[in-house]
C-alpha cells in the first residue's frame, strides 16, 4: 500500500471514530447539570438551621400522625366521662380534659393524622395537575397554551378558601378527608401550573433540547427526560410551602363548619368547639392552635430553606 493510500485510510478511520463519538455521547449533559444542582442544594441545606428546625418539626408531627397512641401516652381520645369536663392540665393529663370529659392531649395528637393526610393528599393532586397541565401548555404552545391558560385563569378568579367552601357546602363531594383534600386541590393547583409552564418555555429552546430533537427523540421523551427535570426545583419549593398552607386551610374550613364533621378528630373542630369557652378554658383553643401553627411553620421553613438552596440569588 502506498503512502497516500495509508494516509487516506488513517483519515477515514479518524473521521469514522469522530462521527461515532458525536452520534453516541457517553455523557448526558442534563444529568450532570441536575446532579450538580441538587448536590449544591444539599450542601447549602445542611448549613441552614431553619431547614433542620423545620425538618425536625415535620418528622415529629409525621410520627405523631403515624403512631398517635405513643404520643398520647396510651390515652383513648374517645374514652370520655362528663365528670372530668374541662378539668385543668395536670401532671397526669398534660392538656387537661375537654367539655365532654375526653383527654385533650389524646384529641390533639390524634387530630394530626387527618390534618396531615389532607395536606399531603391535596398537595399531591396539586403537583400532578400543575405539572401535567403546565408541561403540556408550555411545551406545545399555540392554541393549546391559550386554552389551558384561560382555564387556569378561570380557577384563579376564585380564592382557595372561597372556592373550597362553595364546593363543600354544595355537598357534591361529601365532608370526608378525601372530599376536603380534593376541594382544596381543585382551587390550589394554578400557581404550580404557572411555575411549570414558565420553566418549560424557558428550557425548551435550550441547546441540549435541540440536540435531542435532532437525534430523533420523541416529544414525550424530550419533555420527560430533558425539560421537566429543569422545572422541578421551583415547583418542589412551592409544594413544600403549600402543604402548610393547605393544612391551615383545612382547619379554617372545618372551623367554619364546612370541613370535617364529627365524629372525625381535627384541630379545626377542636378550635371551633373551644372558642365558646375561651374565657373559662382558654387551653381548649390554645393547645390545638399551637400545634397547628408549629406544623404550618415546619413546612414553610423547609420550603424557604429549599428555595434559598436552589436559587443562590435568594440566599441571605
Amino acid at each position: 500500500m502506498t503512502d497516500p493510500q495509508q494516509a487516506d485510510l488513517r483519515h477515514d478511520e479518524v473521521a469514522a471514530g469522530t462521527t461515532t463519538g458525536l452520534a453516541s455521547p457517553s455523557v448526558d449533559v442534563t444529568d450532570a447539570k441536575q446532579n450538580s444542582l441538587w448536590s449544591d442544594a444539599w450542601g447549602e441545606l445542611k448549613r441552614n438551621p431553619l431547614f433542620w428546625i423545620g425538618a425536625f418539626l415535620g418528622v415529629f408531627f409525621l410520627l405523631m400522625a403515624l403512631f398517635p397512641s405513643v404520643f398520647a401516652r396510651g390515652a383513648d381520645p374517645r374514652a370520655c366521662s362528663l365528670s372530668n369536663s374541662i378539668q385543668k392540665p395536670s401532671a397526669a393529663h398534660w392538656f387537661g380534659y375537654d367539655q365532654q370529659g375526653c383527654d385533650y392531649l389524646a384529641n390533639v395528637v390524634y387530630g394530626a393524622r387527618n390534618s396531615l393526610i389532607i395536606g399531603l393528599l391535596a398537595v399531591l393532586v396539586v403537583l400532578v395537575l400543575g405539572v401535567l397541565v403546565g408541561a403540556i401548555s408550555g411545551f406545545y404552545g399555540g392554541l393549546t397554551d391559550s386554552v389551558l391558560s384561560r382555564i387556569t385563569d378561570i380557577f384563579y378568579a376564585l380564592p382557595l378558601i372561597l372556592g373550597a367552601l362553595v364546593v363543600l357546602r354544595s355537598g357534591i363531594l361529601g365532608r370526608g378527608v378525601v372530599a376536603v383534600a380534593i376541594a382544596l386541590a381543585a382551587f390550589g393547583w394554578m400557581t404550580a401550573m404557572r411555575l411549570v409552564r414558565s420553566q418549560v418555555i424557558a428550557v425548551r429552546s435550550s441547546d441540549y433540547v435541540a440536540a435531542a430533537r435532532a437525534m430523533g427523540a420523541p416529544n414525550r421523551r424530550i419533555l420527560v427526560r430533558h425539560i421537566l427535570p429543569n422545572a422541578v426545583a421551583p415547583v418542589l419549593v412551592y409544594t413544600t410551602i403549600t402543604i402548610g398552607v393547605l393544612i391551615a386551610a383545612e382547619a379554617t374550613l372545618t372551623f367554619l363548619g364546612v370541613g370535617l364533621q364529627r365524629p372525625a378528630i381535627s384541630w379545626g373542630l377542636q378550635i371551633s368547639t373551644g372558642q365558646s369557652l375561651l374565657r373559662t378554658a382558654p387551653q381548649l383553643v390554645l393547645f390545638p392552635s399551637i400545634i397547628l401553627t408549629l406544623t404550618v411553620m415546619a413546612f414553610i421553613m423547609m420550603g424557604d430553606a429549599l428555595r434559598d438552596a436552589l436559587d443562590p440569588r435568594q440566599r441571605s
